[in-house]
């Protein structure tokens, strides 16, 4: 199978006897290429080659800069609906101030309101790695700061010296901050 032309053939570009013409919704039918040529020019149109491996091509009838103008205006559309989130990451250590927390949690509160996901860690240095209940501890109180806006995605585990869970933004609260934004 030949491989798909990025670029439609138009007018003059399309080397063929016969094509199957359509204008709008209507087919016309089977047509010599001049004649299918002599009736786009006629209506001020272009010939559009869209199927070049139908048996006869297929040809369509119309104005060839507003359909490619159309085509990159959805393929816009398209990537900016289609924002991908990224992890993010706001790391601690078992000895933090309540204040740091604090910061920490609007730090983490601003990444999840631009659609990203929060990967929480905190870091054990030394002996400090015997007791992870303290490090479990330090995460369920900074959750505790967002969980109005977040949801747990993967619950707290060791990841060698670091124990990190991963939040996400709440769809909940996405919804309910979108009604309050409308009123």
């Amino acid at each position: 199978m030949p491989p798909i032309a990025k670029e439609l053939r138009i007018n003059d570009q399309i080397q063929v006897p016969q094509v199957r013409v359509i204008r709008d919704t209507e087919q016309l039918g089977i047509l010599d290429i001049n004649e299918a040529q002599r009736i786009a020019d006629d209506a001020n149109l272009d010939l559009v080659e869209v199927a070049p491996t139908a048996t006869p091509p297929v040809v369509r009838i119309m104005d060839y800069g507003k359909f490619k103008y159309q085509q990159a205006k959805r393929e816009r559309e398209s990537r900016k609906a289609s924002r991908h989130s990224s992890l993010r990451e706001v790391r601690m250590r078992v000895k933090i101030d309540e204040h740091d927390i604090a910061f920490k949690a609007r730090t983490a509160r601003k990444l999840l309101a631009e659609g990203d996901k929060v990967k929480i860690s905190v870091m054990f240095r030394a002996r400090e790695i015997t007791h992870p209940e303290v490090g479990r501890d330090l995460l369920d109180r900074f959750y505790s700061r967002i969980e109005d806006v977040a949801t747990v995605e993967r619950p707290p585990q060791m990841e060698g010296r670091m124990l990190s869970m991963v939040v996400m933004r709440d769809p909940k609260a996405v919804a309910a901050g979108e009604a309050e934004a409308d009123s």
